[in-house]
């Protein structure tokens, strides 16, 4: 029951702050034109009194998608940071401390460069799918050759140190491409601006598999929690297992970065919030830590938005502010339990 609670207090949190972030803009939209707009777009009923065709084309062409999107997109960046500190049993562990977010840039800067389209709209996502995936493997390969045990700390520092070799070979491409840099640049700053349905169109498959796929692991993912002994012992095919869910997360982490930049942080801190609310069973935590990733995501863009209007703030910057002091945080906090045991 107390459970039931939780869940319907998080989705009418999330209910309110995509209504909020769609009312909130260079001009304040009341909640009942934005109800009748959509009630007109999708049933076809006339629009109230009041509601004209720009209030209409405000909401239904620019603030709906985008508030959408950074849903979508902050609660893929979400379960793929659930996931890296489940399998990893490592707290500070997430796509953007382990390279799996820069790797997944240069993936897509390198489609942005060359013009290569083979996949059509889907080029981009599935180059940031690969990049990430090697990146991850690359991180967990390095860590294991320096130290077999894999001490969270080493997987980390390791992820940083590839992560800064990723932006420097981002840096390197950028300058040697001068006519896109300025494209390159505003994609790289993460934003959700400029975004509309075709880019919710081309991201949502994505998000569905990817969700999808890892949810059908929650058993696994809780038995993981126990070791890797433990986990054998039980009948977890260990490798099969851990090699689809870092599969599974690249493709969120690829197509997440591909559509919208780096967006960091949120990876880290929604999982977080997702497990002190539920405990650590991933039937609760998986989807928990989508929909507060969104939600994160939404507030992060809502300050983006209006602190410096009618400019922008780049949203990775916005999220990077609360996310590094909460990395710190979590580190110190693990380092003195490490210490008091």
């Amino acid at each position: 029951m107390k459970n039931r609670l939780k869940y319907s207090a998080v989705v009418f949190a999330a209910a309110a702050i995509m209504l909020l972030s769609v009312m909130l803009g260079s001009s304040s939209i009341s909640p009942d034109k934005i109800i009748s707009v959509i009630l007109n777009r999708l049933f076809s009923l006339p629009l109230s009194d009041g509601v004209s065709s720009s209030d209409a084309a405000i909401i239904w062409n620019i603030r709906l998608p985008r508030v959408i999107l950074a849903f979508l997109v902050g609660g893929a960046v979400s379960v793929s940071g659930a996931v890296t500190q489940s399998v990893l049993k490592n707290p500070l562990a997430s796509p953007f401390t382990l390279g799996i977010s820069a790797g997944s840039a240069v993936g897509v800067i390198t489609v942005i460069i060359t013009g290569f389209a083979f996949f059509g709209g889907y080029t981009q996502p599935i180059a940031g799918f690969c990049a990430g995936m090697a990146s991850i493997f690359i991180v967990l390969g390095f860590s294991r050759r320096v130290d077999k045990n894999m001490s969270n700390m080493t997987v980390v520092l390791a992820g940083m140190v590839f992560s800064l070799f990723e932006n420097a070979i981002i840096t390197i491409m950028s300058a040697a491409a001068r006519e896109k840099i300025e494209r390159i640049s505003l994609w790289q700053m993460g934003s959700f601006a400029m975004r509309g349905w075709n880019n919710i169109a081309l991201f949502l498959p994505f998000y569905i598999v990817g969700i999808a796929g890892i949810m059908l692991f929650s058993k696994e993912m809780d038995i993981l929690t126990f070791g890797d002994e433990s986990s054998q012992m039980l009948g977890v095919e260990i490798k099969r297992v851990k090699s689809i869910l870092f599969l599974l997360t690249s493709l969120l982490c690829g197509a997440s970065v591909s559509i919208c930049g780096i967006i960091g942080f949120i990876d880290l801190v929604a999982p977080h919030i997702a497990r002190r609310l539920f405990g650590s069973r991933h039937c609760a935590v998986i989807p928990v830590s989508a929909v507060v990733g969104g939600c994160i995501a939404l507030f992060a863009d809502m300050l983006a938005r209006t602190v410096i209007a009618p400019a922008e703030l780049p949203v990775g910057a916005v999220t990077a502010l609360v996310g590094a002091p909460f990395f710190c945080y979590v580190y110190f906090t693990k380092l003195k339990s490490n210490n008091t045991n």
